[in-house]
């Protein structure tokens, strides 16, 4: 009787952590998929989703496409300058940055950046620069957000994954190789601090509580490192699902996401002064990288519909599963 009611307890108290989120809808993109991050503008209610060389423009509240930008270069990240009306977009082929306006969406610039394949892309709103972090240089490039003007490429002790600016003059960025965080003074600019994600490996996608002070990095080894800014020391390590890249965090709810690309959404959630993993909610095979939309709290994630891997042939390892011609998709995942 005693397990019996243990049993009934922990039963009850999972029942009462679960936070409800499933998938609302799908929003139909189509065209050719080869996708990498996206980003979201609560207040301007805009939905940017990449793609191969384009990136679609979505009215998040209504599903519909309101416009997309073209003949860009195997496109990564999305950086979005509100105060300044505009965006910028890095491109991995070309080693540059597309600016565009927010309101047109006119292409505005393409500065050249100072090393190869710009990845991850973040704003810095107190300096008003743009930071790209240049996958295969282990090096970031500032560049003036208001004249497009690059200012300096400086090294970064590792090769950068995804990266979260606290809005007053620093940046945060994971560093793939070395399985570490490092901080940047945006204006200097230059790396502060490295510290270790240990036990995390392999770390991707970030988010920041700036708030608690908190930095949330999705790792290989299906964990979560929770990070305090002031010491930069790991604090709580959450299982997370399988091949994650891209990590969400919703001040309004206090929710930590990962979107992990064996088909999951992993919540993870402070619940008596220990972040852990509340909820896990199925997507789709392939949804890794995802935004969070602050107004509404939802959680966006781009996905595509998948073929039969061809049979490898004798000694060759199972190929990967082609991408189905316009299936591209955004899964809309909320209560």
């Amino acid at each position: 009787m005693k397990k019996l009611i243990t049993l009934s307890l922990a039963l009850a108290t999972a029942a009462l952590a679960a936070e409800g989120y499933h998938i609302i809808t799908k929003i139909k993109i189509g065209g050719m998929g080869g996708w990498d991050y996206t980003a979201m503008d609560s207040n301007a209610r805009r939905l940017y989703a990449t793609h191969n060389n384009e990136v679609d423009v979505i009215d998040p509240d209504n599903g519909k496409i309101v416009g997309s930008i073209q003949q860009l270069h195997f496109v990564h990240g999305v950086a979005l300058a509100s105060d300044l009306g505009k965006g910028f977009i890095s491109n991995g082929q070309s080693n540059s940055v597309t600016i565009f306006d927010l309101k047109t969406l006119q292409k505005t610039g393409e500065p050249a950046v100072g090393g190869m394949n710009p990845d991850s892309i973040c704003y810095e709103p107190k300096t008003q620069r743009v930071f790209t972090f240049n996958g295969r240089s282990s090096n970031s490039t500032a560049i003036n957000a208001e004249t497009g003007e690059p200012l300096e490429t400086f090294p970064v002790g590792g090769k950068p994954e995804f990266c979260a600016a606290d809005g007053n003059g620093k940046l945060y960025v994971n560093l793939e190789d070395k399985s570490s965080i490092a901080e940047i003074d945006a204006a200097k600019p230059a790396v502060l601090r490295t510290a270790p994600l240990a036990p995390c490996e392999s770390p991707s996608g970030l988010a920041i509580d700036t708030k608690d002070g908190v930095l949330f990095s999705v790792c290989d080894n299906k964990m979560m490192a929770v990070t305090g800014i002031k010491s930069l020391n790991v604090i709580a390590t959450p299982a997370i699902g399988a091949n994650p890249d891209a990590a969400g965090f919703d001040p309004g709810t206090g929710l930590a996401f990962s979107s992990n690309g064996e088909g999951s959404l992993t919540i993870v959630k402070n619940t008596g002064g220990k972040w852990e993993a509340v909820e896990t909610v199925p997507t789709e095979r392939g949804a890794r990288t995802m935004t969070v939309d602050l107004k509404n709290h939802r959680v966006y994630l781009l996905a595509a519909e998948y073929g039969e891997a061809p049979a490898p042939k004798a000694g060759e390892k199972k190929g990967r599963a082609p991408i189905l011609p316009d299936s591209f998709h955004v899964l809309v995942v909320g209560k």
